[in-house]
């Protein structure tokens, strides 16, 4: 039997499993030499959340980031995770923009493509795969793992063997929540085996503490390749250790060849890396073994967790974990990855507190009627029906989905030359504004100035030569607050919250008016206001929410009184610009209240009305959960029947239809983009 090779996570899963997907690629380069002549399969070094994390946080251009590694590590193969028909974004994209996508990652580095789809469905791999071979590259298809009565060995082995029939040159068994017991891997690998000879890959994580058993027994079965990370940046929700993995085979006929000590030398490096990240360290580093009982991944939990705090039920999460199980069972039993995780996570939170099914969010919706693709076993009839009845279509979509989505790239390009104001753009822009056109924009007015650069805080006391063209971040800690310190490529200084700790709010200026002025304690620009025009705050209430150095700041009133904002959501402010005065009569225009930015392809919403307090002679309509009040359905005003949906919520990441409980006409109490209460009415019918 031919040894054992590994592939090394660390430029990748591992830091996007531990702090964020943070790691810049300033802090990989100067290792590259040595992780290229280790010998390792391959790098997994692109992919997954890093796109995103790259333009959102790091100022980072993600395809340039490609190409420097693999000027950098040209012996070894660059492996990237691809989230089939959805690429690295949250949609499905149409097949020309998956096309462009995979050339150009195979043009700029990509040598691998780990192509998986969240509910396995084979037909959501078809346009990547069509489009990988084309270039030559090597083709691995990735099952997503689940343990569910529904998902059996067999099952398992005959989607291996539907994978290889799309053409893979390689089958990988994606484990994402650390649940494939080691004994499971044995027989899965052997089931495996006998239906396609295809090499097989086994990824997973540390999570419940079984990863290393399991490594060994996949091994034993005929596995040929395992997914490992240098130990600096091992085990907690990461991988198994490499150089474990490696001592645990040497001398066997599973002996992967590895040289010791240029693993730990490599492992070394990563150590003091790690320190500069230290601010978005998750706070597990064990073994969740709660997982094994609920079978429900560490960060969904986590995340669930903080979901019902947001609403005021951290006391439900027992029974949202029980209702986890009875949801993915009604929705066809799908694996709890991304994005499916969050979907039926959101979905079992509003069972709880609303009752089975009575409010249906629109991705849950969307996964019933078949959006996503067909769902490994069947669907709950009665849920499917209420779905379809939401989104108003007669009967769940049977064929492929992206069958749906017509050409867009070329669009795509158009809107991207209009954004940079250019006649020509590259491809790359264009595949990164499809990705996130959110983000994107954001990210093209500021990439010049250079990625962030993170230092651990005993680098940041200590006085050091600045790196000439490049942003710096330095994170500190005074009095017990953390701050963020970012030295612009001029020199300019500015501070605002570090992840962890709350800003420090700049003194307050009294305004000619009247009132007590609220500055902009830093330069960034208006993403929301925290509460409605007029209303009455404390002094210590979050009041607006600024977005600087690629983090959220909140600003708290200084005063209490009524207050008037200064600065339309969405605008570029300066640092110590007056945004807001509370008391007096404002003396700036107060801005129409904010939109929040609709996808491309959507019809833009209805402007927004100032907020008004209910006039007690209609019906008010409050909000079901804590949320942020995405857009309107109807303008301001619309006459609407009982049961017509009137607002959009986006709550725990996903969107909620508010619908209208009387007749009558439509006044709306929350702008657009506010952030709202549980029970805080937000329209009244009169």
């Amino acid at each position: 039997m031919p040894n054992v090779k590994l592939t090394d996570l660390v430029l990748r899963d591992a830091h996007q499993s531990l702090f964020a997907t943070r790691m810049v690629t300033a802090d990989m380069l100067p290792i590259c030499g040595k992780l290229d002549q280790a010998g390792f399969f391959a790098l997994e070094a692109w992919g997954g959340a890093t796109f995103d994390s790259c333009i959102r946080f790091l100022n980072e251009d993600p395809w340039e980031r490609l190409k420097k590694l693999k000027k950098a590590m040209p012996n070894t193969k660059i492996m990237m995770l691809l989230r089939g028909q959805n690429l690295l974004g949250y949609r499905h994209y149409a097949d020309d923009v998956v096309a462009k996508f995979v050339e150009y990652a195979a043009k700029d580095g990509v040598d691998i493509f780990r192509i998986f789809d969240a509910v396995n469905d084979p037909r959501n791999f078809k346009a990547a795969t069509d489009a990988a071979r084309k270039t030559g590259k090597h083709i691995q298809a990735a099952i997503s793992y689940a343990v569910t009565p529904f998902h059996t060995i067999e099952k398992y082995a005959e989607l291996a063997k539907q994978y290889a029939g799309i053409g893979a040159d390689s089958i990988a068994i994606k484990d994402m929540s650390g649940l494939l017991k080691p004994y499971e891997a044995y027989h899965l690998v052997k089931a495996i085996k006998k239906v396609t000879d295809l090499p097989v890959e086994i990824h997973s994580h540390a999570t419940t503490g079984m990863s290393v058993a399991t490594l060994v027994k996949a091994a034993e079965a005929g596995a040929e390749i395992l997914d490992t990370t240098i130990s600096s940046l091992a085990m907690g929700t990461s991988h198994s250790p490499t150089e474990t993995m490696v001592e645990i085979f040497r001398g066997t006929e599973y002996d992967t060849g590895l040289d010791i000590k240029l693993l730990l030398e490599i492992a070394a490096y990563f150590r003091e890396v790690r320190k500069r990240y230290k601010q978005f360290e998750s706070s597990f580093l064990g073994a969740d073994t709660r997982i094994l009982a609920s079978q429900v991944p560490g960060g969904m939990l986590s995340n669930l967790e903080s979901q019902l705090k947001e609403q005021g039920a951290s006391d439900k999460i027992d029974a949202v974990l029980k209702e986890i199980a009875v949801v993915q069972k009604d929705a066809g039993y799908p694996p709890l990855v991304t994005p499916t995780s969050q979907i039926v996570g959101t979905q079992a939170v509003f069972n709880v507190l609303f009752g089975s099914y009575t409010r249906l969010s629109g991705e849950f919706q969307d996964l019933m009627a078949g959006k996503y693709g067909a769902c490994p076993a069947p669907k709950n009839p009665a849920v499917v029906a209420k779905a379809l009845l939401g989104l108003k279509m007669e009967k769940e979509i049977t064929h492929r989905p992206a069958d749906d989505i017509p050409p867009e790239y070329d669009k795509l390009e158009a809107e991207t030359k209009k954004l940079l104001g250019t006649e020509t753009v590259s491809a790359e822009d264009v595949l990164t504004y499809a990705m996130f056109p959110k983000v994107a924009p954001n990210f093209f007015k500021k990439r010049a100035e250079g990625p962030v650069v993170f230092k651990s805080e005993e680098a940041a006391a200590a006085p050091a030569a600045r790196t000439p063209g490049r942003a710096e971040q330095y994170n500190v800690n005074v009095n017990g607050t953390n701050y963020a310190v970012v030295v612009s490529p001029a020199g300019t200084v500015a501070l605002g919250a570090a992840p962890g700790g709350a800003a420090q709010a700049a003194p307050a200026a009294g305004g000619s008016s009247g009132g007590v002025r609220i500055p902009a304690p830093v330069a960034g620009t208006v993403l929301r206001y925290a509460v409605n025009e007029g209303a009455e705050v404390q002094k210590g209430d979050t009041v607006i929410i600024i977005e600087s150095m690629k983090m959220e700041l909140e600003i708290k009133s200084t005063a209490a009184g009524k207050i008037h904002f200064l600065a339309p959501a969405g605008t570029q402010v300066a640092s110590q610009q007056p945004i807001a005065e509370i008391g007096g009569s404002g003396a700036a225009p107060v801005a129409a209240a904010p939109v929040v930015e609709a996808p491309v392809a959507a019809a833009a919403a209805p402007a927004a009305p100032s907020a008004a307090a209910p006039s007690g002679a209609g019906t008010v309509i409050p909000a079901p959960v804590a949320g942020t009040i995405l857009r309107y359905a109807v303008n301001e005003g619309a006459s609407v029947a009982s049961g017509d949906t009137i607002v959009i919520i986006e709550s725990m990441k996903m969107e909620l239809e508010i619908k209208s409980t009387a007749a009558g006409k439509v006044h709306f109490l929350a702008p657009a983009g506010a952030q709202v209460a549980s029970q805080q009415p937000i329209a009244e019918i009169g």
